[in-house]
C-alpha cells in the first residue's frame, strides 16, 4: 500500500484490519506508518509523559494485532476501533500509575505479611463476592437498557460523557442523568 499524505483518505482500515487477523505481518506495518503519529498523540493528551506513551503506542499496536480478529466492522470504523484500543490502554496506564507507591524494604515486608494475611481472608470472602456480583448483574438487568449502556461505557469502557453522548447520539445532559440515576438504582438495588 501507498501511503502518501494525499492516499490517506483512501486508506483501508477494515481491510488492514482483517488482514492483521490473518496474519499478514505486512498489514500491521501499513496500519502503523498510517496512524502511529496520531495514536501516540492520543496516548501523549492522556498520560502526558512522552515515554510512558510509547509504552502505550506499542502495547496498542500488540493488541491491535492479537485482538484484530475481534474487530466487527458491523459495529464501528476501523480506525475508530484503533482509537479506542489505544485510548483504552493509556487510560489503564494511567489508573495503574496512579496506584503505584514507593516504599522501604521494611514497609514492603510488612505489606506483604498484611497481602498474605489478607489473601487468607479473600477465600472465604469468595463466595460472598461471587453473590456480589450475580447481584450487581441482576440489578444491571433491571436497569432500562439506554441507561445500562451509558454506565457500561462509563465505568467498564472508560468513556466520557461526551463520548457516551456521541456514541448513543443522545443529549449530554440526558446522558448524565441517565449515570446519576442509573447509578443511585444500582445502589439502592444492592443493598
Amino acid at each position: 500500500m501507498n501511503l502518501a499524505p494525499d492516499t490517506a483518505a483512501l486508506f483501508d482500515y477494515e481491510q488492514a484490519l482483517q488482514a492483521c487477523a490473518r496474519g499478514e505481518r505486512q498489514a500491521l506495518q501499513d496500519l502503523y506508518k498510517q496512524e502511529s503519529r496520531y495514536l501516540l498523540g492520543v496516548a501523549l493528551r492522556i498520560v502526558r509523559q512522552r515515554q510512558q506513551a510509547e509504552d502505550v503506542l506499542h502495547d496498542a499496536f500488540m493488541a491491535i494485532w492479537t485482538r484484530s480478529a475481534t474487530f466487527d466492522a458491523t459495529k464501528g470504523a476501523g480506525r475508530g476501533w484503533m482509537y479506542s484500543v489505544t485510548r483504552n490502554l493509556a487510560l489503564n496506564s494511567v489508573r495503574n500509575g496512579a496506584r503505584e507507591v514507593s516504599v522501604d524494604e521494611e514497609t514492603a515486608e510488612a505489606l506483604d505479611a498484611q497481602g498474605s494475611m489478607e489473601a487468607h481472608r479473600q477465600v472465604s470472602d469468595a463466595f460472598e463476592l461471587n453473590a456480589s456480583l450475580g447481584k450487581l448483574n441482576d440489578c444491571l438487568s433491571r436497569l432500562e437498557p439506554a441507561r445500562r449502556n451509558c454506565i457500561l461505557y462509563a465505568y467498564v469502557d472508560g468513556c466520557s460523557h461526551g463520548e457516551i453522548a456521541a456514541r448513543t447520539q443522545t443529549p449530554l445532559g440526558t446522558v448524565k442523568a441517565w449515570i446519576k440515576r442509573g447509578m443511585g438504582s444500582l445502589r439502592e438495588c444492592m443493598q
